[in-house]
């Protein structure tokens, strides 16, 4: 009689990486321990490395000098050991095709396993297969937040989409309120996304979707294009959902059986510490950066709510996904995030930010040692 297989894998993600001050690995510092616990690593890059490009191509802000950085700056990435690198980012395009491309080149020269955009479409939809203790385990990724001609083609660099239709109707008598915002996903790329994940199923024990997605710095807001997309991953037979871009963490929702992070929350990133008036002279949604986190000593640039965050924890084996939880995490003033451990105030702040965000959504937490487990 064979032997009973009981091999598994650990694998811990963190949201955006891609500070902008030098040197990029003080970021790592603290969170870099705990990170190498893990058999794999994900994190999403938020910045394009390269000295080539022109200015920025699609003039609609976020964008601009601090989405290209200089590839010495991608020290960041080995620093917190990152294995998987999602590249489908709201910035990846910023500067034109070229500097994408340097950037997955070197990732790859780094020996990471690059997902979510390509030199084609065929490039940006392939998983990253990825084999530990002989569990193999298929990584894509998508983008919501993209711009006009951001896409990948069948000839074309790019990202590969998931983007959204947006439609508006008034909904109150009071001057000034903002219309309901109605998202609808696009029915094509849905639709290319459940092939995808079909088709790495056949090819891995388990796969994992990784989603840059919803809105940025609102907190709590769920947009309505994002459950339908993260149900159609799940029932296409996708095992866990890694979403990020909105800096803050959001819902925790279980879907049959499976986990679905709308977002994980910021992580090595820093921001920028001003906003040009150009960008937001139609927002409704304005922030104060805390005086501790301003320079001349300060480097998280972004709402407080932000500073709270975690690391996804997955144990994972040939059956499937065994059991997920996260580790509550805090971003000192330096930009640098750090496990909280249960008898830090901070880990029931976190802990009770992340009950609020998801209690709308079906989830149950209990908390085992330094860890939430979510109840699947």
């Amino acid at each position: 009689m064979a032997a009973k297989d009981n091999s598994t894998v650990t694998l811990l993600a963190g949201g955006d990486i891609g500070p902008v001050y030098e040197p990029t690995d003080q970021f790592a510092e603290l969170i870099a321990p705990v990170l190498q616990k893990a058999d794999l690593r994900f994190g999403q890059c938020e910045r394009i490395y390269s000295e080539r490009g022109s200015a920025p191509h699609f003039a609609m802000r976020p964008g601009g000098d601090h989405s290209r950085l200089h590839p010495r700056l991608a020290s960041i990435w080995n620093a917190a050991g990152i294995d998987i690198v999602s590249v489908a980012s709201n910035h990846t395009m910023d500067w034109g095709p070229e500097p994408l491309l340097d950037t997955i080149d070197l990732f790859r020269g780094m020996g990471k396993h690059v997902i979510g955009a390509g030199r084609n479409e065929e490039e940006a939809r392939r998983p990253a297969i990825v084999e530990r203790n002989g569990v193999k385990i298929a990584f894509l990724a998508y983008c919501s937040v993209l711009r006009d001609g951001q896409a990948a083609g069948t000839d074309k660099v790019g990202i590969a989409p998931l983007r959204a239709h947006n439609y508006y109707s008034a909904e109150d008598f009071q001057p000034g309120t903002p219309p309901k915002v109605i998202t609808v996903p696009y029915a094509n790329d849905v639709q290319a996304m459940e092939a995808d994940i079909k088709k790495a199923k056949q090819q891995a024990d388990v796969v994992i979707v990784s989603l840059h997605w919803g809105l940025r710095h609102i907190p709590k807001t769920i947009c309505t294009y994002q459950p339908p997309v993260a149900h159609a991953a799940i029932d296409a037979g996708a095992d866990l959902i890694l979403g990020h871009h909105a800096h803050s963490i959001k819902a925790v929702e279980v879907y049959k059986g499976k986990v679905c992070f709308y977002s994980i929350g910021d992580f090595l990133t820093t921001g920028s510490p001003t906003t040009p008036a150009e960008f937001l002279e139609w927002n409704l949604w304005w922030f104060q950066i805390e005086p501790e986190c301003m320079p001349p000593h300060g480097m998280h640039h972004h709402p407080a709510h932000c500073r709270n965050t975690m690391l996804a924890k997955a144990v994972i084996g040939k059956k499937g996904i065994e059991r997920v939880s996260f580790l509550p995490a805090f971003i000192n003033a330096r930009a640098q995030p750090y496990v909280v451990a249960p008898d830090d105030p901070k880990f029931k702040e976190v802990l009770d930010y992340t009950e609020w965000v998801s209690n709308q959504h079906p989830h149950e937490f209990r908390v085992e040692g330094g860890e939430v487990v979510i109840k699947t």
